[in-house]
């Protein structure tokens, strides 16, 4: 696994802003390659003067959306039936599928959102979102926003830790969790908010 993961280093070293486009591509496809590695050591060569923070978020948010939009399109055109059976020669293990079918039939299309800062789920969750064939534009919204966040994050954490960005892909999961409970922390308090202010206009 670390020869890969140097690999997958080297790569971004040399291609740059169009390896993690590709990368994150992959990784949003269902490839098991962890968003922390790609955008962690995006984020060191943004602290080493190599990259800009603005340049990577981009990229990286177009390879993850293009990525998002196959495995959605595999989902609505194949089916469970077609991911079980040739998944496994793309390394995608059946029980992250059902994670994240387990998550798109409790939370629907909420799921799309907050799912894109959780483990795991992140990755799967555009395929049970196709295999529902949910409206594209709403799927391809709610990606976005739910990627945005998270990518400038995992760029910024990177950023600040320099040298030291490999500890994001040690704590990455963690992380994962802490950032979803103060996003909805975030929006609960935005929405008390907004509606407190609409009270207030009506009288």
């Amino acid at each position: 696994m670390e020869h890969v993961s140097a690999l997958f280093l080297d790569f971004i070293a040399s291609w740059g802003y169009l390896a993690v486009a590709v990368l994150m591509a992959a990784e949003n496809a269902c490839i098991p390659i962890p968003s922390e590695l790609i955008l962690g050591f995006a984020g060191y060569l943004i602290f080493a003067g190599k990259m800009s923070f603005f340049g990577a978020l981009a990229f990286g948010m177009a390879g993850g959306m293009a990525g998002s939009l196959f495995a959605y399109v595999v989902g609505a055109r194949g089916g469970r039936s077609f991911v079980d059976r040739y998944g496994r020669y793309f390394f995608i293990k059946k029980s992250h599928v059902d994670l994240a079918q387990d998550w798109f039939d409790k939370y629907g299309f909420k799921a799309v959102f907050f799912s894109r800062m959780l483990p795991v789920v992140r990755t799967f969750i555009s395929l049970p979102a196709g295999f529902a064939r949910v409206d594209m534009r709403k799927f391809l919204l709610l990606t976005f926003a739910g990627a945005l966040p998270w990518t400038a994050l995992i760029l910024f954490a990177g950023m600040q830790l320099g040298e030291g960005w490999k500890l994001l892909t040690q704590i990455g999961h963690e992380a994962s969790i802490v950032f979803v409970i103060a996003a909805i922390i975030v929006i609960a308090a935005l929405y008390i908010r907004h509606r407190n202010g609409k009270k207030r206009t009506l009288r």
